[in-house]
């Protein structure tokens, strides 16, 4: 293995087990603010083969040990010694057989901004552990394979106390909680706070009762029956299609203001960012309750996949997400439409995934080394993670995937597993051999797959031969890539627009195959990699009306969705390189948003152009060099043409689509919203904002205002509007973080980064507030022209936020510098100034390893 000189990295290839085995963690929290005191109680005992070794135990330099003792005796001063990030006890201190562990230690939850391990949101003591955060409370064996029971004692005169598993005592300043179930410490939780609960239960198959509790804080309480509800059809749906069952008696959430994540799985006590709980009509869209059903489900869904089964080390962290992420996309596909799911995730696989695949900072799913493992809670390890069971699903058929995970299930429960424990199980249960797959795993990047048409005539009809190569470019630190198992699903059309056969999985295994399709009337139009049935870019020759014949005839609705999507992308691209383009994408689409027999969903998602960053990908990956002004005047120009040409058509969606009676975030009402919403958007390039204006005034729901705001300061016309939300919604922080978002992300873009600017001087602006810092730096880095504007503001408003956010929370720094990883894909004048703010962040004094590992990365890449 290449590795790095100079590079404080870890290695897969390293990995030992840990050399003591920790039985049984015991904790008591005395919590004040700038004082918490913790002490805890290890069951430990060395391995077989440990004898002599020296016992380390992770913990930060904000950890202040006050008292050690080993079965009951003082330790001696001699026998131990710390760093920075771990505490060792000399083997000469240690007994030869199993021994208690137990410290006192001092820590400062209100000095915690970075909101790793204990900290304070709002007055209410809380935690967050995933991936290194214990380690900031006590000292530890920090590490996913070193699993414990924990029994939990919390005093503090806070009225709510709460902990992981099932409560077994709770007077007023005092709690007891035991977890019976063995978990790492990145698991666990502790809450403290006032706070009020909305409350429900849930019978499981075997008729355990489980106590559901929402904890928010009070005056919210209105707004968390949705979360309820959602939690409420993932457990019901995860032992219907999985099998599992819920295992404690209290399942319980709460809702926190800071938090890095949007949500954390800890046992029986998820913890979640509180945008991710709080909904009502008048404050949260319908993409708000969308993403609560989906996250409330991820989380829950990760009690077996990621709790009972957890990762053995965090090289193998796709192993719990992606399979968690593919469980709640199937979730949401069976609360919802399939087909919409299906296209909206690969629209952010492309827009996040593809994009991380193509720069500096590509890995595969399952690194081989690390030096920062908070910098790899990424698209790759989610996204493409999902992507990777999606493929073994649809290679191993249903009932081969059920069977594998039923064997999962019962072989490692209780286990910490591998990559190679997932693959081995789907080899016993359904006798395929999974060696070349193991590489969607193991090698980055993204496949290019090449697809060639021969058509020839016969006696008892024409034979279609497809011819598939497939090559993988080069990442960092990998450049010779094999090919791999590529499952390509593929339908035929005739020339009538008729069906010619049924969808066809081709199983892709060498650099270059052909398969076959026989015995056809006709030439027909092939429809490939159907339902997307693997992450990659497929390149084939087609022309213009081939692909509005797939948009107006393809059955498979991701397969018709991206006909018209590469309509779309073959005008803008023409359009943004002053050719003329669009007429066949602006004749089809007329065709489509006009067939009311469609998903009103569906329609929308076929209305909205491609991004502007998903189009500079297209010349960037032609070979031009992609140009944001005239990306963003292509776009533009494209829009109005549809809506001129449509503008009745769209009148009368616009008109129909109006949901009547009391709001409800269910599928079939959202789905006309966003039609409608679709159709404004177009038509507001026309109307200079007139729809727009009159539909915030009369909305009777966050997700039509918004898009009309949207929509408003885009014309121009936004500032009224944006005092009437601010004097109705000044105090409630969901909203405002909206209102911070459109600001940057929907202006023109010469006025993006200023308007940033001003933002970011409004006392509203608590920059410290992770999902505050979010909003406006991610409005502003959403608007691709703003953010890549050729005077290099954008850089600059951008590199100094990151700057100071990373002296106070480097998780939120490194990743938001993410904005950044394009750079080298632009022309002399921009890479020049992004150059010279992503420099000027790594010359900072002092700068975390988060931000540096991320930076040091990308501008690696230009050079």
């Amino acid at each position: 293995m290449n590795r790095p000189e100079g590079q404080n990295a870890r290695y897969l290839a390293d990995y030992q087990p840990y050399p003591f085995i920790l039985s049984h963690t015991a904790l008591d929290f005395t919590l004040v603010p700038d004082a918490t005191i913790v002490r805890a109680t290890l069951s430990l005992a060395p391995r077989d083969a440990a004898t002599g070794v020296d016992l380390v135990l992770d913990g930060g330099k904000d950890v202040q040990l006050l008292r050690l003792t080993i079965n009951g005796a003082e330790a001696d001063p001699a026998h131990v010694t710390r760093d920075d990030e771990a505490l060792t006890i000399a083997a000469a201190a240690l007994p030869s057989g199993p021994f208690t562990l137990e410290t006192e230690v001092q820590i400062d939850p209100s000095a915690n901004t970075a909101f790793e391990g204990l900290y304070i949101s709002g007055g209410m003591f809380c935690t967050q552990c995933e991936a290194e955060g214990f380690r900031h409370i006590t000292f530890c064996p920090d590490r996913p394979d070193v699993m414990a029971t924990f029994d939990v004692t919390i005093h503090s005169d806070k009225p709510v106390l709460l902990s992981n598993g099932n409560p077994v005592s709770q007077t007023e300043g005092h709690a007891e909680w035991h977890d019976p179930w063995p978990k790492p410490a990145y698991l666990f939780a502790l809450v403290a706070g006032d706070l009020v609960a909305i409350s429900d239960s849930f019978t499981t198959l075997s008729g355990r009762n489980v106590a559901l509790n929402v904890w928010v804080r009070p005056g919210d309480e209105d707004r968390a029956g949705f979360a309820m509800e959602s939690l409420i059809k993932s457990m019901k749906w995860d032992e219907d299609v999985y099998g599992r069952e819920y295992d404690l008696d209290v399942f319980n959430i709460v809702a926190v203001d800071d938090f890095n994540m949007g949500a954390m799985e800890n046992k029986g006590l998820n913890i979640f960012n509180s945008k991710l709980v709080l909904a009502s009509p008048e404050t949260a869209t319908d993409l708000d309750y969308e993403r609560i059903e989906g996250v409330i489900a991820h989380e829950y869904f990760h009690n077996w996949t990621g709790n009972r089964i957890t990762c053995r080390d965090w090289f193998q962290l796709c192993l719990k997400e992606g399979l968690t992420v593919f469980r709640d996309q199937q979730f949401t596909s069976d609360m919802r439409s399939a087909a919409v799911k299906r296209i909206e995730d690969v629209r952010t696989l492309r827009a996040r995934q593809f994009r991380e695949d193509q720069g500096p900072l590509a890995h595969p799913p399952r690194p081989d080394h690390y030096e920062e493992i908070n910098n790899f809670y990424t698209a790759t390890v989610y996204e493409k993670g999902a992507e990777v069971i999606g493929m073994l699903k649809r290679l191993v058929g249903d009932d081969g995937y059920r069977a594998a995970l039923d064997l999962y299930f019962d072989r490692h429960d209780g286990d910490a597993a591998t990559i190679e424990d997932w693959l081995k199980v789907f080899e016993d249960a359904t006798g395929r051999d999974l060696a070349q797959f193991k590489r969607w795993y193991t090698d980055a990047g993204t496949p290019r797959l090449t697809m060639r048409e021969d058509w020839a005539e016969g006696t008892a009809g024409g034979t279609l031969t497809l011819t598939f190569t497939q090559e993988t470019p080069p990442t960092p630190g990998q450049s010779d890539k094999q090919p791999r198992v590529i499952p390509i699903a593929v339908g035929l059309i005739g020339p009538n627009g008729d069906e010619v056969a049924p969808t066809r999985v081709l199983e892709m295994t060498e650099t270059e195959q052909s398969f076959a399709f026989d015995n056809l009337g006709a030439r027909p139009v092939v429809s490939a990699l159907r339902g997307f049935s693997a992450p990659v870019v497929l390149d084939r020759q087609i022309d213009d009306p081939t692909r509005a014949f797939l948009l107006a005839h393809d059955t498979d609705p991701f397969a018709r969705w991206e006909a018209g999507r590469d309509l779309a992308l073959s005008a803008l691209v023409a359009l943004s390189q002053g050719q003329p383009g669009g007429d066949d994408y602006i004749d089809a689409i007329g065709r489509l948003i006009a067939d009311q027999d469609a998903d009103p969903a569906f329609r929308a998602l076929c209305l909205a152009l491609p991004g502007e960053e998903e189009v500079a990908t297209r010349l960037y990956d032609l070979g031009a060099t992609p140009d944001p002004d005239a990306i963003h005047a292509a776009r533009e120009g494209l829009a109005r043409r549809v809506a001129e040409a449509h503008q009745d058509l769209l009148s009368e969606i616009y008109d129909r689509m109006v949901v009547s009676g009391s709001y409800s975030p269910d599928a079939e009402a959202a789905a006309k919203r966003s039609l409608r919403i679709a159709a404004l958007q177009l038509l507001n390039r026309i109307d200079n904002g007139e729809r727009a204006e009159i539909l915030f005034g009369i909305a009777g729901n966050m997700t039509e205002r918004m898009a009309a705001l949207a929509c408003l300061i885009a014309r121009g016309r936004g500032q009224t509007a944006l005092q009437v939300l601010e004097e109705e919604f000044g105090d409630n922080r969901l909203v405002m973080d909206k209102w911070f978002t459109v600001q940057p992300m929907a202006a023109p873009p010469a006025d993006a980064a200023a308007i940033a600017a001003k933002l970011a001087k409004l006392p509203g602006f608590d920059w410290k507030n992770p999902n505050r810092f979010r909003a406006l730096i991610g409005g502003l880095t959403a608007n691709h022209a703003g953010f890549h504007a050729a005077d290099g503001a954008g850089y600059d408003f951008v590199a100094d936020w990151l700057m100071k956010m990373d002296k106070v929370n480097p998780q939120i720094a490194a990743r938001m510098s993410t904005a950044f990883e394009t750079w080298p894909r632009y022309d002399e004048t921009r890479r020049a100034k992004a150059l010279a703010a992503l420099e000027q962040i790594a010359a900072i004094e002092g700068l975390s390893r988060n931000t540096r590992e991320m930076v040091s990365r990308m501008i690696a890449a230009g050079q």
